[in-house]
């Protein structure tokens, strides 16, 4: 099954459904019966004999490394049996709402940024720090990301960042330099995308940027907000409509395609998208997609830093993103077994070597170092920007809380009105902030 576009980005954010809230309501962790500490059911510790789910959404190449590590991990420990639950990423929360509800979730469960805090804060996942997860060498700002009320319930599986993918030969056709992406303004960005798609002859200079909620978070970042806060929404209106008015001023600057072309984008498969067939001189991924886009695309794309209000890059705000966590279910019948896999996916080189950078950079410093000589040039390419990153990065953003994951759609909806000529972007703005306000609510 092809994967759109806006799919591929976010993964599991907004293709939730309700039932994903209503098969939280009821969950608690489960008692257990064997007296393992922390709660939960047991299985007389972490080599003790398990039978245990593990879910996760991917790809072919992904379900076979994961499937390898399995293999490896059972061999090793021949008393635990690991049952594996692949899933793509438009089934895969449904299901995992109807088997949280139904007090039959998988004990390892792949995680999302964007609803981790939705079954954090209603106690459907386990305290990893009681079942020997170690993070102790995770680059710092990663172990944030799975912490939800100081409680660390997802671990970091792999670091990316967001970013604009250039292709070098479109910049050629155009006989445009490739910017200096350490010292580019926002505004900077519009002119070197207005200039390349008209000398170069291609519908958009920059594609799918304004829809990126991760673009619209760095951008408020560098305006002194965030997208979310622990008291729900941490920006209003205003800062909203200052970004729906820079998408305005880049579409009459022809640096980003018509209303129609950009609508259309968001929904097409990797291989048809806009830089994949030669129709963009940049669009919007994360690092950890630097492969399939290079695939896709038949070149070697350049990876760019967004921009900042101020041209200099230590001014971005950037941070490492977690690609997904993996969190472990609160009524696990194996809890310490549980986090032992969990301990041993993140830690183990064993495990590394399986798996490289496919769910993005390993967080454990030692993990990469062993297997940056095995990484690709391209995941080699991913690795040496996150490093250079180092100096521009800020304190790592909060989770989504109950309700924000639908935070990107809702806001590509309301673009997209503007951008039809729909709405003003006042109106947009105040029906976006209005509608999130009342999801966080309902979350």
């Amino acid at each position: 099954m092809a994967l759109n576009r806006r799919q591929f980005l976010i993964g599991a954010a907004g293709l939730a459904t309700a039932a994903t809230t209503v098969g939280l309501a009821g969950c608690a962790p489960g008692s257990g019966s064997s007296g393992n500490s922390g709660g939960g059911g047991g299985g007389g510790g972490a080599s003790g004999a398990a039978d245990m789910k593990f879910a996760w959404w991917g790809n072919d190449i992904r379900n076979k490394n994961t499937q390898a590590a399995i293999d490896a991990y059972t061999k090793a420990n021949p008393n635990v049996k690991i049952a594996p639950q692949p899933g793509e990423f438009n089934t895969y929360w449904d299901k995992l709402a109807t088997q949280t509800a139904g007090g039959q979730a998988p004990d390892v469960i792949q995680m999302d940024m964007a609803y981790i805090a939705e079954y954090g804060n209603r106690q459907a996942l386990l305290d990893l720090t009681k079942y020997g997860v170690d993070t102790s060498k995770f680059i710092e700002g990663t172990v944030e990301s799975g912490k939800i009320n100081d409680t660390l319930v997802g671990v970091n599986a792999g670091i990316n960042s967001a970013v604009l993918f250039a292709n070098p030969k479109i910049f050629d056709k155009a006989k445009v330099s490739m910017p200096d992406d350490t010292s580019w303004t926002w505004d900077d960005l519009m002119q070197v995308a207005a200039e390349v798609s008209s000398k170069a002859g291609v519908p958009f200079g920059v594609a799918s940027m304004f829809g990126s909620d991760a673009f619209f978070g760095a951008f408020l970042r560098q305006n002194g907000k965030e997208l979310f806060n622990d008291k729900g929404l941490a920006f209003d209106t205003p800062d909203a409509k200052a970004w729906f008015d820079l998408m305005v001023k880049y579409q009459k600057a022809n640096a980003m395609g018509s209303p129609q072309q950009n609508s259309e984008e968001s929904s097409k498969p990797l291989d048809q998208s806009a830089i994949a067939v030669g129709k963009t001189a940049m669009q919007y991924y994360n690092t950890n997609q630097l492969e399939a886009v290079d695939a896709a695309t038949g070149t070697d794309l350049k990876i760019l830093r967004y921009p900042s209000l101020t041209g200099k890059a230590t001014d971005r705000k950037a941070w490492y993103k977690a690609s997904m966590l993996f969190s472990a279910s609160a009524k696990s019948k194996y809890p310490e077994q549980a986090g032992a896999l969990i301990n041993w996916w993140v830690n183990s080189p064993e495990c590394a070597n399986i798996n490289l950078a496919e769910r993005g950079v390993p967080c454990n410093t030692d993990i990469l170092n062993q297997i940056k000589p095995k990484l690709s040039k391209p995941q080699q390419t991913v690795v040496k920007f996150l490093d250079d990153i180092k100096p521009e990065l800020a304190a790592t953003p909060i989770a989504p809380p109950p309700g924000g994951g639908k935070l990107g759609g809702v806001m590509f909806r309301y673009q997209s009105d503007v951008l039809f000529g729909r709405a003003t972007t006042a109106d947009a703005s105040q029906k976006f902030v209005d509608e999130m306000k009342s999801n966080l609510q309902g979350g």
